[in-house]
């Protein structure tokens, strides 16, 4: 719901009802993600894309009922292969979707303000949150906000209680940047609830203007990230030579000490100066952040993980420092040495295997579900 904020806010202000499907469980081979919409207005135009392409008539007949009706549904698209093809899921997953009708104010089914609030935030560019309360047989419950405003019950049993718990799940969910569905408990009643999260881009912050830092942050960019490269030598930590970049002039460890970071945060050290790595290293360590990597030679690194023990880091810390920096891909070139670096950032921050896929079993997307469940490090990008 929240990537078709812009669209939807500019339907309802032109006076269109609309039915939102939103996925809201994903099991096997499913191509997207927990939380992708798709929106029809009540003149039948599509908005967005639910499944790249392969349930989408099924789902635009759902949002049509739905306009009709006024009444939410649940769909869920796939089981075995046979049926999975029959609907055009021909990876052979399911999903399962949420259809729900959003209008204008005085219509029925408005938008309350505080959930249009938070379209407005994603709209902007702003951290984001919506909670969607599902009950799999009966639909929709509740959609809620992470403030106290005005709920749209579509059910009226969900207590004050329970949203109040719901609400604060769903702040953390939108601290930590990605979207989720758990079941949230609260004396003694318990609801399951779809956390969606629109969250601003992660951050890449390299230390160090060298040829594979142009490289990196050009690659990163082309990912989302929102990039800043820092370097204490004007001459060579140019805008025009980081065109994709946010660049800074300054001595790392300063910078790092006074710049904003999260969970989601990447931290990569090109340096490739002891007087820099360390004393960066050591202080990257010690923040919130998902990723830290440092590049260098094996000689290099076992010469900075001692000196960091002399400096009085522990172990626990120095073995969640990726250095040498990189999945071992036989990259040579700066660009290809970009991809080696993010493709390790990628596995981080999902939790999964860095195997080849024709070496593994089960489900293709079972690393990013996993990632998406509670408890589950890193956010999304």
């Amino acid at each position: 719901m929240l990537e078709l904020a812009s669209a939807l806010l500019s339907s309802l202000a032109s006076g269109r009802r609309l039915a939102v499907a939103t996925v809201i469980a994903v099991d096997g081979s499913a191509p997207r993600a927990l939380g992708t919409s798709m929106a029809v207005d009540d003149e039948g135009r599509v908005i967005g894309s639910i499944s790249g392409g392969c349930v989408e008539g099924a789902v635009y007949e759902a949002c049509t009922r739905v306009l009709e009706t006024g009444s939410a549904e649940v769909c869920t698209f796939g089981f075995t292969d046979d049926d999975a093809f029959a609907v055009g899921l021909s990876c052979g997953g399911r999903l399962t979707v949420s259809v729900q009708e959003i209008a204008p104010v005085g219509a029925r089914n408005a938008v309350p303000d505080d959930v249009r609030a938070e379209l407005e935030n994603a709209r902007d560019g702003r951290a984001a949150g919506v909670a969607l309360l599902c009950e799999s047989a009966e639909g929709p419950l509740e959609l809620l906000a992470a403030s106290a405003g005005t709920a749209a019950p579509l059910v009226n049993h969900t207590s004050g209680r329970v949203r109040q718990r719901v609400r604060e799940e769903l702040r953390a969910s939108i601290h930590a940047g990605r979207s989720v569905r758990r079941q949230v408990e609260c004396e003694g009643a318990a609801v399951d609830a779809v956390f969606l999260v629109s969250a601003p881009p992660a951050r890449l912050i390299v230390f160090g203007a060298v040829d594979f830092s142009v490289a990196l942050s050009n690659a990163a960019a082309l990912l989302g990230y929102r990039v800043t490269v820092c370097d204490a030598r004007p001459v060579f930590a140019t805008p025009d030579r980081f065109p994709a970049a946010e660049v800074v002039n300054q001595w790392p460890t300063d910078y790092l000490a006074q710049t904003e970071v999260d969970e989601r945060t990447v931290v990569c050290i090109l340096t490739h100066d002891d007087k820099f790595d360390v004393p960066l290293i050591e202080a990257a360590l010690a923040l919130p952040v998902a990723y830290v990597g440092a590049m260098g030679s094996r000689a290099t690194h076992e010469r900075r993980i001692a000196k960091l023990r002399e400096r009085g880091i522990d172990e626990s810390a120095l073995a969640s420092l990726h250095s040498p920096i990189g999945l071992d891909l036989g990259a040579s070139s700066p660009e290809e040495t970009a991809v080696s670096i993010l493709a390790e950032v990628l596995a981080v921050r999902n939790g999964a295997s860095r195997r080849s896929l024709c070496a593994t079993t089960g489900a293709i997307h079972a690393a990013r579900q996993l990632a998406e469940r509670p408890g589950a490090g890193g956010g999304g990008a």
